[in-house]
Formats: C-alpha cells, sequence, structure tokens
C-alpha cells in the first residue's frame, strides 16, 4: 500500500495533480494499473474536470511512450471534415482535398489517440471508429482499400451514454468496445478540501507569473467556496482565482469579494456531498453508478493480478537461489506469464466475465432498460447473422458461449427461437 501511495503521489507531482478525495485518488490508481495493459479507456466526467490528464498518464507510463500521442476534441472538428481528419483521405477525394491526408490513426500507428467529448462524433464516424477497434483496419475518404494501425484509444465524455444511446444518437456496441475500463472523474463539489489546495496552487502560480504575492482566502471566504457547487468545475475555480488575483492583488479574499462572481453559499450542499446534477434524469445516476460498481470490480481484480505477480517473482526468486526457502515446504513451480495464469484461472476468468457482464445488474429496480434493450437487439442480430449458430454469434460479439447461453435465457430468446 505504501508503494502504491508513493506512486500516486510521483504521479500528482509530474502532472501538476493537487487533491487526496478519495475519487480522484481512486481515478489516478486505475489510470496506473492500465497504463501497461492495451485497453480501451472510457473517462466519465463533468465538463471542466480535468479529464485530459487522465490520457496523458496512461501513455506517458506505458510501452507506446515514445511513440506519438495526439489529444483530439472531436465536439470541434466540422462534421464534414471529422472522417478526414481522423482518417485521412485521398486526393480528390472531395472539393478542396487537393493532397492526401494521413490522419490522426495513421499518423498515431504504434502510439495513443484521446478522443475527447467522443459522444459528439456523428453517427457515421462511430462505425468507422467501431471498425477500427475491432479489426486494427480503417479506411480513408476516397479509398477502398484498408490500412493497418496500432493505435490505443482513450476516450473521454460528459455526455450522458445511457439517453444517448437510447435517443438513437450513440452506438451501444461502440460504447460497450471503448467502455472496456472506465474511469470516472469525480465533479470539483465532490471533492471537498480539494478546492482550497486547487485555489491555493492556481493562486501561487499566478503569483509566480506576475512576482507578486499570492492571494489567499479568509475564513468565511473558503467556506464559500467549500460550500458552492461549481457548475463550471476545476476551470470555473481557475477562473475565479485569476479574476480575484486581477481585482484584489496581495489581499485575504472576503466573502463579500464574491459576491461579483455569483459564489452562493449553497449551505444546503456541504462541502464533500454528493449533489445530484439537476440536467440529470433519475437513468443518468443509475448508469453513473453502474460505472462506479463496475470500476470497483476491476480496481479489485487488477489488485489480485499485481498480488500474483509478486508472488511469482517471490517463488522464482527462491528456486533460483537467491533466497533461502523455509524447512520443509515444496515450492509451487512459478508461472512464466502472471497475467496469462490468472486469465487461465477459472475463478479469476468468472471475475473477468462478470466484470464485462455488470450491465446484468440493475444498480437499482427499473435500472438502465435502453442499455439493456441494445444488448438484446445486438444478441439477435447477431444469431439471425449467423443462423442460430451460437459459436459464431459468441465469437462475434467477443463473449464466451457461457455468458451468450445465460443472457439467450435472460431475455428469452430462446423461447422466441423455438
Amino acid at each position: 500500500m505504501e508503494k502504491n501511495d508513493k506512486t500516486i503521489q510521483n504521479i500528482k507531482n509530474r502532472y501538476g495533480i493537487v487533491g487526496n478525495s478519495d475519487g480522484l485518488l481512486r481515478a489516478l490508481e486505475i489510470a496506473i494499473m492500465v497504463a501497461s495493459r492495451d485497453l480501451s479507456v472510457l473517462i466519465i466526467g463533468e465538463s471542466g474536470v480535468g479529464k485530459e490528464v487522465i490520457p496523458r498518464i496512461i501513455h506517458d507510463n506505458s510501452a507506446r511512450k515514445h511513440n506519438k500521442y495526439f489529444a483530439i476534441n472531436c465536439g470541434s472538428i466540422p462534421e464534414g471534415t471529422i472522417d478526414s481528419e481522423l482518417f485521412g483521405h485521398a486526393k480528390g477525394a472531395f472539393t478542396g482535398a487537393v493532397g492526401e491526408r494521413e490522419g490522426y490513426f495513421g499518423a498515431a500507428d504504434g502510439g495513443t489517440l484521446f478522443l475527447d467529448e467522443v459522444g459528439e462524433l456523428p453517427l457515421a464516424t462511430q462505425a468507422r471508429l467501431l471498425r477500427v477497434l475491432e479489426t486494427g483496419e480503417y479506411i480513408r475518404v476516397g479509398e477502398s482499400t484498408p490500412k493497418k494501425t496500432n493505435v490505443r484509444i482513450v476516450a473521454a465524455t460528459n455526455v450522458n451514454m445511457g439517453k444517448a444511446i437510447s435517443e438513437g444518437k450513440f452506438r451501444s456496441d461502440l460504447y460497450y468496445r471503448l467502455n472496456t475500463i472506465p474511469i470516472n472523474l469525480p465533479p470539483l463539489r465532490e471533492r471537498g478540501r480539494d478546492i482550497e489546495l486547487i485555489f491555493r496552487k492556481f493562486a501561487r502560480d499566478i503569483a509566480d507569473k506576475y512576482h507578486c504575492e499570492p492571494i489567499s482566502l479568509s475564513a468565511e471566504a473558503k467556506e464559500r467556496l467549500l460550500n458552492y457547487t461549481w457548475p463550471g468545475n476545476i476551470r470555473q475555480l481557475r477562473n475565479l482565482t485569476e479574476q480575484l488575483s486581477a481585482m484584489y492583488p496581495e489581499q485575504d479574499i472576503l466573502p463579500e469579494m464574491l459576491n461579483d462572481f455569483d459564489i452562493t453559499d449553497d449551505s444546503h450542499v456541504g462541502a464533500g456531498i454528493v449533489v445530484s446534477n439537476p440536467h440529470c434524469k433519475s437513468s443518468d445516476q443509475t448508469v453513473h453508478q453502474y460505472e462506479l460498481e463496475r470500476e470497483r470490480i476491476f480496481t479489485t481484480l487488477m489488485m489480485l493480478t499485481d498480488k500474483v505477480h509478486e508472488l511469482d517473482n517471490i517463488i522464482y526468486n527462491l528456486q533460483q537461489g537467491r533466497a533461502a526457502a523455509p524447512t520443509g515446504i515444496n515450492l509451487p513451480v512459478a508461472h512464466p506469464d502472471p497475467v496469462r495464469r490468472i486469465d487461465s484461472n477459472p475463478q479469476a476468468t468468472e471475475i473477468i466475465e462478470t466484470l464485462k457482464e455488470i450491465d446484468d445488474e440493475d444498480p437499482k429496480e427499473g435500472g438502465s432498460l435502453s442499455i439493456k434493450k441494445h444488448e438484446k437487439d445486438s444478441i439477435k442480430e447477431a444469431l439471425e447473422r449467423h443462423h442460430q449458430n451460437r459459436r459464431k454469434a459468441a465469437k462475434d460479439l467477443e463473449i464466451s458461449e457461457r455468458s451468450l447461453y445465460r443472457k439467450i435465457k435472460k431475455y428469452g430468446l430462446d423461447q422466441e427461437m423455438d
């Protein structure tokens, strides 16, 4: 545990991350654990919470760290040009295409792509992205020959994906592909005393830039900030600190100085208490709870994997004579690949299957029904596509046959096929 705490502190120092709230530390812990494992990651959080630092941590601590890293804001690229930006185009593919374009998927081969605001992608582009995730192939605009790429995808969204899927704005199959590993970044209002620490950091940064003394918070102003709901999250706090530093340089900030910035004392909120987003419906919070539960299971699994790895190293050292074994104890044979060892263990396999299928469990009665409907439809389509051959359908859906049988019974599809 001490080693893990030291690693997280080093990450915080390297990337200028401030705070000690449980939600932040959990997000950093998962990012560090998955960095070396080439899996797709979906970062979930409100606008302004600082999602962009997580993919950078993942890339810099992975085997891809010496290759290209690109961050693309999918919401800022016009729909008419986004396919060309991501996948490239051939000369003359459309009006204005006077030359060829490689595209991010070609340029980032061997590296990492961070797709911010992935929930804003047009449906046609979503289909192209799904193909890359499934096959590692993409086709440039205006061409018919596929190209290969080896790119790791880290995506982020502030969109309620359950709602987007139910409204037909986002493909459920792409969501499941992107969401192999979910990382939830908490909103600022849920981070308690981190608010004070972040304000202090911003104030020092501004003072260093302009060679002056930093502003500070009076006790009353500090409580005002802790009790505010922060709809703009860290971005809003940074802007506030800059404005206060300009208007009240080298001063203690009093509560009345905050009145011009609509920083109200929402005393019913309180520091560190979870506040429901007024723009979210109850189904949004069901999806959020589902993501949190999935995240906890994955964290537990990765901790078990690391423990097995440590145990194998101890056994290996003992067998090589680098350490003495206790008398009368027969050592097991160290497995050459601890990750494969845990993958081949039936109990571990069951945990992994549970992780993949955590959406089967309703976080509360009447849970994410829209997601379940899309899953049922996907299974029906796969079975019809393979003429009811369950083995091929399971392979197409990338789940085990056992899992497919369970889902068929769960949705009553066996009765529909009879």
